[in-house]
């Protein structure tokens, strides 16, 4: 083998190694340990070309399978349905599995010809016993389906209701839930047991709510992770999946839907050495979308950006992203320990959970660091006089923080399909609109869109920490003196920029009263 070659396939066999550890499976050297052909030959040719893999060897009844991409669910599953054999994996190097099946194909080829030459009147084919259990094709095809289809249409989760009479699917997307399907009583625990095998849980538990992750690609090859939760309840057992697709980039501060003036105020607050921006809201409202675009700014080649989430929304060249886990001890508070005794410039905690982490940032943002962090509040004066209720004393709030961005997401209208209306007097009244007002616009439907939305727009409430704003907070002062001081420094409320994107038709006055009343 030339350099080259040797230098190729000590590469392609570090990425095996890596991918082996992330999913917890053994690494195997096909090229050391060889493959039995007996071995090979359990699994039908084609279906280990489609899935980049080949059976390597025999643990007593068990068979060994080499494969390069386990994240490949539907390969990973194509395999098990291939025999009736109970299948043992490991990772190997792609360009090893390549070279192993194409020497199994000229086997395969020679066998043929020779079976031809001894006997022309017998026709040869290969058969391999594909049977199966009557229950486990269908069933893995349904959640493949499901799972698949949650990413192609764009959903955050995936809900599997227990009802008396089987399981209700429902797909979330752009922030509302719709039926997907119904599966009937008779297959619905086999469907969440089906869901645990992929999130590696106890299959024999069902008593107790699980916590667990899936990583796949899709159809096209993107990259998916999974939080599964498996909730017991009086019907049965039922589970939520959150899905993240890893190939999204994030978005520019532009692109979330600032106005104008509220993206100046905040590219002003990023270009602070130090101090802390909040980012508030429920769950689901894209605070740590936020988070992104405003590490989009920050990150430079000069400036140490390092980030603790959970889990890692996206991945982001030039900066150290670190992943709590609860299983070995590594929370948040722990992890931000750790991290300020690196040199970091800009912190990104991805959520201020407890008074421990509360209080490890703000004094971080005194003590030469910028961080950012997120909250759940209704909105942004309320998450001063939260770090005080947490324990964090209120001085520390007033200095350390530097301000706050409380956010919610309404369903974007379809560009495509739209309507304008003449609103009437008393609808404009409610809202608080001009009487002179002439159009506003609703939804309809069409091929593009889900009920007349396509996407989501942000809605914004930006509070600076003002000097007054901080001598209020110092003093704990109400989140009301405090909003009452920020609107006289022309702080604007949540609804306020709700009409705003109302009347330039990006959402509708339902949607803003759905997500704000």
């Amino acid at each position: 083998m030339t350099s080259a070659g040797t230098r190729g396939r000590a590469a392609g066999a570090a990425v095996a190694r890596q991918i082996a550890e992330r999913f917890e499976l053994p690494f195997v050297d096909l090229r050391a340990v060889g493959v039995v052909r007996t071995a090979a030959d359990a699994i039908e040719a084609r279906t280990l070309v489609r899935a980049s893999a080949v059976p390597y060897a025999f643990d007593g009844e068990r068979l060994l399978v080499a494969i390069s991409d386990p994240a490949d669910v539907q390969s990973v599953d194509e395999l098990r349905i291939a025999t009736r054999r109970e299948l043992v994996f490991a990772v190997a190097a792609r360009e090893d599995i390549e070279l192993e099946l194409r020497n199994l194909e000229r086997q395969i080829e020679a066998t043929r010809r020779h079976a031809v030459d001894e006997d022309e009147s017998f026709s040869y084919e290969e058969e391999v016993e594909t049977k199966e259990d009557e229950d486990s094709g269908p069933l893995v095809k349904l959640v493949n389906s499901i799972i698949f289809q949650a990413v192609e249409e764009g959903a955050s989760d995936v809900h599997f209701l227990p009802q008396p009479d089987g399981l209700f699917v429902r797909l979330r997307v752009d922030g509302v839930l719709r039926e997907l399907e119904r599966i009937p009583r008779q297959r619905a625990l086999a469907v969440v047991s089906r869901i645990k095998v992929l999130a590696k849980l106890d299959i024999a538990e069902h008593r107790r709510p699980q916590d667990g992750r899936i990583s796949l690609r899709s159809r096209d090859r993107r990259q998916v992770d999974i939080r599964v939760s498996i909730l017991p309840a009086v019907e049965g057992e039922g589970a939520i999946l959150r899905l993240l697709d890893k190939s999204q980039q994030p978005p520019t501060l532009t692109e979330i839907g600032l106005s104008f003036s509220m993206q100046m105020a905040l590219e002003q607050v990023l270009t602070r050495p130090t101090g802390a921006l909040l980012v508030t809201g429920p769950t689901g409202s894209g605070k740590s979308t936020t988070l992104y675009a405003a590490l989009a700014d920050l990150a430079r080649p000069e400036i140490n950006v390092v980030t603790i989430e959970d889990p890692v929304e996206y991945r982001v060249p030039g900066i150290y992203q670190l992943q709590v886990n609860d299983k070995i001890d590594f929370d948040f508070a722990k992890a931000l320990r750790s991290v300020l005794r690196s040199d970091p410039d800009v912190v990104m905690v991805g959520e201020i959970r407890d008074r421990e982490t509360a209080e490890i940032s703000m004094r971080a943002a005194l003590t030469g660091h910028f961080v950012l962090s997120t909250l759940h509040t209704n909105d942004a004066p309320s998450a001063v006089t939260r770090l005080t209720e947490m324990g964090v004393e209120p001085f520390v709030v007033a200095s350390g923080v530097t301000a706050v961005l409380a956010q919610r997401l309404a369903r974007r209208l379809c560009e495509h399909c739209r309507e304008a209306y003449a609103p009437t007097a008393d609808e404009l009244e409610k809202v608080g609109l001009d009487a002179g007002i002439e159009q506003l616009w609703r939804p309809a439907a069409c091929a593009h869109c889900t009920r007349g939305y396509r996407g989501r727009v942000g809605i914004f409430q930006f509070l600076s920490m003002t000097e007054e704003v901080c001598r209020l907070a110092a003093r704990e002062a109400t989140a009301h003196e405090i909003a009452a001081a920020a609107a006289a420094d022309g702080m604007r409320s949540l609804w306020e920029d709700g009409v705003d994107k109302v009347v330039a038709g990006l959402t509708t006055v339902d949607e803003l009263r759905r997500i704000l009343i």
